[in-house]
């Protein structure tokens, strides 16, 4: 059987929207059968957009879906490459009117977008459910959302349908890349390394340019050509589940043994039990081979069968963080960012926790307690950004934070300037896991 060749549009929210139009031109140009995928969720990404859905019921998708999907749409269609993406996030039905929205007004043929549902537990059912599994208790008054881990069975069963996009929310990432495979290769759910297979195929695509150079890059000592126009990875995939690494064509990047190793233990917390919704994955005997320029091939990887119960994160109200920066330069800056912090600290009082960084002097490396910066001889830096943050459970603290460090630019000390605030409010989250068979995946046809 030919093999299926897998690209990838997008690896987070925010990422390059025309990265994905190299893709499609290198699976056209490449010929046989082919997919696209786009990978817009982080766990804090799909909690923020529930709460855009709460505050506008219309929205709650990628913000970024129409960009994301007016450069390719056309031509996937028109060549027969179906799109999966999780850029449904908090609201996959509303994205999906986006698709065929944005299908109008390109004058194309309405196409056959499928939802995959079962995700979301924000309503009183799912509320209960995850109460009843959430072993440190749940505040319901703080509740915010409520997403399962769903695997790539039903994305193959709305693609062996007909789909020509499948629009999902929270799935597990390499989720995205099995279910074109499943549905190309007719994998059974007990295929156990052909499915382990294509779920690596999936992790290595699942962050778009972290293995074709992006992440990888640190000059001198890991060079990568033409950083700037990185290409975005493509899978081509075989019927036992191996698969060759490549990149978009006549694009930027390397794609090579490190690159991919890098990005095949990324968040790999058991090489020899990496646990999806749709495999338990064994990478412990898998060989990694430079096949040619650019291409990788990755073989070996085993499978058991996957786990009885399904990862559900539960998120809470956490609050407001408040964020405030100021800038010193000249002769003494570093001892006027000081002292301001110093004010900040008294004007401020006990009433919450906060977080100094001297940008220039110390901040990556800072730590929340401020230990590491106070034990830190001042010296003679020049340039110095002051940066405060602070979080509390009400707003109003934090606004007064805000406004103090509004203040800093008359009240002193000397010669501070480009001064900002912003606030935003917080979430905590808690993990717990429910039986699959609670949970069921479905899809319908929008």
């Amino acid at each position: 059987m030919e093999t299926l060749a897998v690209g990838c549009g997008a690896g987070f929210s925010g990422d390059r929207t025309d990265a994905a139009a190299p893709v499609v031109r290198t699976l056209i140009e490449r010929g046989g059968p082919a997919a696209l995928i786009f990978e817009n969720l982080a766990e804090r990404t799909l909690a923020h957009q529930q709460l855009v859905r709460r505050a506008q019921p219309d929205l709650g998708y990628e913000p970024l879906l129409l960009h994301y999907l007016r450069p390719v749409l056309a031509e996937c269609l028109r060549h027969g490459i179906p799109i999966v993406g999780n850029f449904g996030a908090a609201h996959p039905m509303a994205a999906a009117a986006v698709i065929h929205g944005l299908a109008a007004e390109l004058g194309l043929s309405r196409p056959r977008v499928a939802v995959v549902q079962g995700d979301d537990l924000s309503d009183e059912a799912g509320r209960a459910l995850v109460r009843r599994h959430l072993d440190d208790g749940f505040d319901a008054q703080r509740f915010v959302c409520a997403n399962a881990y769903q695997g790539a069975f039903e994305i193959a069963a709305a693609l062996r349908e007909g789909a020509q996009v499948v629009v999902t929310g929270r799935v597990a990432d390499p989720s995205l890349v099995l279910g074109p495979a499943i549905a190309h290769f007719g994998w059974s759910r007990d295929d156990w390394d052909a499915l382990a297979g294509g779920t690596m195929a999936g992790h290595l695509l699942e962050c778009g340019a972290q293995v074709s150079g992006g992440y990888f890059a640190d000059p001198g000592r890991k060079d990568v050509p033409d950083l700037a126009g990185v290409g975005f990875p493509i899978a081509e995939i075989a019927a036992d589940g191996s698969c060759t690494i490549g990149k978009a064509a006549r694009t930027g990047g390397l794609v090579d043994c490190r690159t991919v190793k890098e990005q095949l233990l990324y968040e790999l917390h058991d090489p020899a039990a990496y646990l999806t919704p749709d495999v338990v994955a064994d990478i412990t005997d898998a060989t990694v081979e430079q096949v040619g320029p650019d291409r990788v091939r990755l073989s070996g990887v085993k499978g058991h069968p996957r786990p009885a119960t399904l990862k559900v994160l539960a998120y809470f109200d956490g609050g407001w963080l408040g964020e405030g920066e100021i800038s010193y330069a000249g002769p003494n800056a570093e001892a006027r960012a000081r002292l301001a912090m110093e004010v900040l600290e008294r004007r401020m009082g006990r009433e919450l926790a906060l977080r100094f960084d001297l940008i220039g002097v110390l901040s990556i490396l800072g730590d929340d307690g401020g230990r590491l910066l106070r034990a830190s001889v001042a010296g003679g830096a020049t340039d110095v950004r002051l940066r405060v943050a602070g979080r509390h459970e009400r707003v109003e603290v934090v606004d007064r934070l805000l406004r103090e460090v509004t203040a800093l630019w008359t009240c002193g000390p000397a010669g501070g300037g480009g001064a900002r605030v912003a606030r935003r409010q917080r979430l905590s989250n808690r993990a717990c896991y429910i039986p699959r068979e609670l949970l069921p995946a479905r899809h319908a046809f929008a």
